[in-house]
């Protein structure tokens, strides 16, 4: 069986799959097929190791990541079903609920966001405004990211000296919550295992074999989790294997450090090293320049990229005047694309920084261009999902101070911020230092008759509501659990309870009016949740899993809309994982990509975010530099990008080349300015040809003196009556100039 799977596989990949006995770090370059290596070792490791499903490990950075390894592993051999493959967060989270008491924690408890955790550090600090609260929390989580506590040296991300004291009160109001933000779910676990020998032992016994996917992108403390579940300083005879590329490591600003994958080998002592260098992906001269760019990293264990798909042509870049001709010279390429049998998805536009993306969105509407822009995820971030989220919170943890806030005079009910603070610090009061004696819900019963009136009716409501709602799914448990135990099929689904605390609620009458008023779709998303809560069971653990699985690993690529044609407008952040079949990387000066201020192994990361963007591209690759851009209110001069300099004679130019790079391109002109093929260039010569009369709003009546194809583009020049000269290329500025018929 063994030999069905491996046949399909390089060499390299099948040494890869088959190597065991020390530790493995596999360098899988972009496009090298390094998913169907992990997913076939895990197949090998069951069929031909003795290693038993369950005794396997493997984690990855995203849902979706974890279920494609989950889907193409069990395919490969059903077992694996029981395989442990997980997200490192949701692994977190997994570990948690079984030593919530080792690690402090509320059993049932519920994941805060980063909105949520601002509100908490408002609460805990209320002279700090949302934005500053904001700021601290972003801190307080990098400082999770490297395992550091608030007793910690925390110099490297405290400009003020304030944010040991900031983040302590922090913790401790977090700590009454009984609740987790993200950081916790990797550091509270490092904390439990390094502090709790027999639990350590237990997870080493219980994983024989641990895998991680994109290890480039781990941090400090997902590393030190590592070291504690491998116990390789233990001699545990866990069999670690990480995949990765470290060129491919652009996400320092999350915590990720990768230091951890070019180390791996110092940690890991007999470390095998594999490279994947046959690239599926890209054609080779793409790979060419994606490798002329990152090789002039110093900090990089090193690879080159080999095309199996054929050399392709040159990557063109393109010098424009400013972004408007940017975005016109976009929209231009894609309409001939489709025109000649493309589809708008083959394109997908990649820039720095999400403000880009505003001339071509600008562009886009105005040619009727179909386009996507992929960003964070917002479906959880309506205000109305987050409404429907805080009950079922609430009723899953009684002591969420957060949910609790939100939702308790949602619908109104009369009660003001006053009651609500009077509730709060009554429920504090009451619980003192045992936090499993805080209750919220409790706390509105026996403060209600010291509110005023219209608010006493409303808290009683709002505690009855809570308590009924709750009631309803633990009966639905205990309905379950006898139908488990009696070998039936449970038919209850949590959408029903959703459903119903909806209607129950308020909210879909309260949203309902909303959407009247404001023409929105307020009822229709809370539907979804109701849908998306129909794969689990009407519990209370359906319920904490359903709050998790939404909670956790919030992708960007998984919120993009499927199954339509249109661009993508993307940052080059979010590429990561993705290929498009002709990518345009746009921006490429010097304060822009690479961004100002990046200097050492800051500007590294640029590097390596560039590379990122070029092999995305499967077919062909288009990268874009503006003379001028519109900044901060006014019009910047700007510099070709350093990269670009860096990079050599990779690219077909075209443009008006500045001097600056054609100094320091070490090619003659002729290699560095090969001719396109005019082709449906000849029809423009046609039309935009000597003697044609044009008018332009900027500069009047003109007349064209000179067109030819400079470069492979056309490019006329045009004297005006004002006795000015003007040159243009008409295929990317033709809609700013009037041809004048006679």
């Amino acid at each position: 069986m063994a030999y069905e799977y491996l046949e399909s596989l390089n060499p390299e990949q099948t040494e890869a799959v088959i190597h065991s006995g020390s530790p493995l770090l596999i360098l899988a370059g972009a496009g090298s097929g390094k998913t169907r290596v992990i997913t076939t070792k895990i197949a090998y490791l069951i069929q031909h190791e003795n290693i038993q499903p369950w005794q396997i490990l493997a984690v990855t950075f995203t849902k979706k990541a974890a279920n494609e390894m989950r889907e193409r592993a069990v395919k490969l051999e059903p077992l694996a079903s029981d395989s442990v493959i997980k997200t490192f967060h949701s692994f977190g989270a997994w570990f948690l609920r079984r030593h919530s008491e080792e690690a402090s924690l509320d059993p049932n408890f519920t994941v805060y966001d980063d909105d949520d955790s601002a509100t908490l550090m408002q609460k805990a600090i209320p002279s700090l405004t949302k934005k500053q609260a904001n700021s601290v929390v972003h801190r307080i989580s990098l400082c999770k990211d490297y395992c550091l506590c608030p007793e910690d040296d925390l110099s490297d991300f405290d400009k003020d000296g304030e944010l040991a004291e900031l983040y302590a009160a922090y913790e401790k109001r977090l700590k009454l919550s009984g609740n987790a933000d993200f950081g916790d779910l990797i550091m509270k676990c490092v904390q439990v295992l390094e502090s709790h020998p027999e639990i350590r032992k237990q997870m080493q016994h219980r994983f024989r074999v641990i895998m991680v996917d994109e290890y480039q992108d781990s941090n400090v403390a997902q590393f030190r989790l590592l070291q504690a579940l491998s116990g390789i300083d233990e001699n545990s005879g866990t069999y670690v294997c990480v995949v990765g590329d470290d060129d491919q490591s652009i996400y320092k600003f999350r915590g990720a450090e990768v230091q951890n994958i070019l180390g791996f080998a110092n940690h890991f002592p007999g470390t095998k090293l594999i490279r994947l260098e046959r690239n599926y992906r890209s054609m080779g001269k793409i790979l060419a320049a994606a490798d002329a760019v990152v090789s002039n990293n110093t900090d990089r264990l090193g690879k080159t990229l080999v095309a199996e798909r054929g050399e392709g042509a040159k990557p063109l870049l393109a010098f424009m005047d400013n972004q408007d001709e940017e975005a016109a010279f976009c929209s231009s390429l894609i309409t001939r694309a489709v025109q000649e049998g493309a589809k708008y998805s083959d394109f997908a536009i990649l820039y720095r920084t999400n403000a880009q993306s505003f001339g071509f969105e600008n562009e886009f509407l105005h040619k009727h261009i179909p386009y996507t822009v992929v960003g964070s995820l917002k479906f959880y971030e309506r205000e109305e999902i987050k409404d429907v989220l805080a009950y079922l919170s609430m009723i899953a943890n009684q002591k969420d101070e957060i949910a609790f806030t939100r939702i308790v005079n949602k619908p109104v009910r009369g009660i003001g911020e006053k009651s609500r603070e009077k509730i709060i610090e009554l429920a504090h009061a009451t619980a003192g230092a045992l936090i499993e004696d805080l209750n919220l819900i409790s706390a509105c019963q026996n403060c209600s008759e010291n509110l005023p009136k219209k608010a006493k009716e409303g808290v009683k409501d709002f505690a009855a509501l809570i308590n009924d709602l709750k009631s309803m799914l633990l009966e639905k448990s205990l309905l379950a659990e006898d139908d488990e135990e009696n070998g039936e099929v449970i038919a209850d689904r949590l959408s029903i309870f959703v459903e119903k605390l909806i209607e129950n609620s308020g909210l879909e009458e309260y949203h309902r009016s909303q959407d009247e008023v404001d023409g929105t779709s307020r009822v229709q998303n809370m539907n979804e949740i109701v849908n998306s809560a129909m794969d689990y069971p009407c519990t209370m653990q359906g319920l904490l899993d359903f709050l998790d699985s939404i909670e956790l690993d919030r992708s960007l690529a998984e919120d993009t809309e499927e199954g339509i044609d249109s661009v993508t407008l993307i940052t080059l952040h979010n590429t990561k994982g993705l290929e498009f079949n002709r990518v345009i990387i746009t921006g490429l000066e010097n304060g822009i990509f690479p961004r100002e201020d990046k200097i050492g192994e800051e500007l590294e990361e640029e590097r390596r975010l560039f590379y990122v963007g070029i092999t995305r591209a499967k077919n062909e690759l288009y990268i874009t530099s503006c003379k001028s851009r519109r900044l901060y209110g006014h019009y910047e001069n700007m510099m070709p990008s350093r990269f670009l300099m860096e990079a050599g004679d990779v690219f077909k130019v075209i443009g008006k080349i500045p001097l600056v790079y054609s100094r320091n391109v070490d090619s003659s002109s002729a290699s560095i300015q090969e001719d396109l093929d005019l082709g449906p260039k000849a029809e423009l010569l046609k039309k935009w040809c000597k003697g044609t009369r044009l008018y332009h709003d900027d500069y009047g009546y003109g007349q064209i003196i000179s067109s030819n194809a400079d470069n492979g583009e056309v490019v006329i020049t045009v004297q005006f009556e004002t006795g000015e000269k003007k040159k243009f290329m008409p295929e990317y500025q033709g809609r700013k100039l009037d041809i004048i018929r006679d």
